[in-house]
């Protein structure tokens, strides 16, 4: 498990990050409008979880598209996100980015996993962006556009969830969070799995609609509904114009 901090040569851009208590304690209620309800957020226990958004994911010659997809469908949320992003940081919010990944030597990523894809185009096999899915690699980074600034935690998971095998839990639990804006790709596979382990340990999820993306839309769609169907079996659905909406005056440009 890995949680990139100020202690960890390969990320000393990244510090550990803790929130403005200043900034926190002049925000009142946030007052979020979502489906199937409204939710009503302590803005110091309120956290952005931004999941994947990884070159390999997102760009031409990475792992999403050896598998078939069309990486283009994918950039859509990167305005929205970049738009939640800079809210969060003018108002000292906490913000937690995650890339999915394997050890080089490929030790934490099953047989299973691996052998999905065409041959030489597999998880650890080389492509344009170096080898794929394996942390350290050009492929592995999160976007430009998306970059962490220092002091916002980068969580490395082997897997699907952002719980899985990482310190995502432990550091949500010392900042007392109780309430999670779930972003990132794809809506229906590490956004689901992660709304979905964050709904069993007791914390509440929003999903921004169009701060997430598939590469198939029909799932996109489907999975959004299961989030917010039977009075939000796995938490709200609402966007980034109605989340940015409910912040103070001045919490985006």
């Amino acid at each position: 498990m890995a949680a990139h901090c100020e202690n960890d040569p390969e990320t000393e851009h990244i510090r550990q990050y803790t929130p403005t208590n200043e900034v926190l304690l002049a925000m009142t209620t946030l007052a979020i409008e979502a489906t199937p309800s409204p939710v009503s957020v302590e803005p110091s226990q309120l956290a952005l979880i931004v999941i994947d958004m990884q070159r390999d994911f997102l760009e031409p010659g990475g792992f999403g598209e050896t598998l078939g997809n069309d990486v283009s469908l994918l950039v859509r949320a990167v305005k929205p996100i970049a738009q939640l992003l800079e809210a969060f940081r003018r108002q000292g919010l906490l913000v937690i980015h995650t890339r999915e990944g394997h050890r080089p030597d490929l030790s934490d990523a099953p047989k299973a996993k691996v052998e999905r894809g065409a041959p030489s185009k597999r998880i650890g096999d080389h492509g344009p962006m170096g080898r794929i899915l394996v942390r350290g690699e050009p492929g592995h980074d999160i976007v430009p556009a998306l970059a962490p600034i220092a002091g916002e935690p980068v969580i490395d998971k082997p897997g699907k969830g952002a719980f899985y095998a990482t310190e995502l839990g432990p550091i949500l639990q010392h900042r007392g969070i109780s309430t999670l804006i779930v972003c990132g790709v794809t809506t229906e596979v590490c956004v689901h799995t992660t709304v979905r382990e964050a709904n069993d340990r007791g914390y509440r999820c929003i999903v921004p609609s169009d701060a997430t993306a598939s590469y198939f839309p029909e799932f996109h769609e489907v999975a959004l509904r299961m989030v917010a169907a039977q009075g939000g079996i796995f938490g709200w659905v609402s966007d980034s114009t109605r989340i940015l909406r409910a912040f103070p005056a001045g919490g985006a440009r």
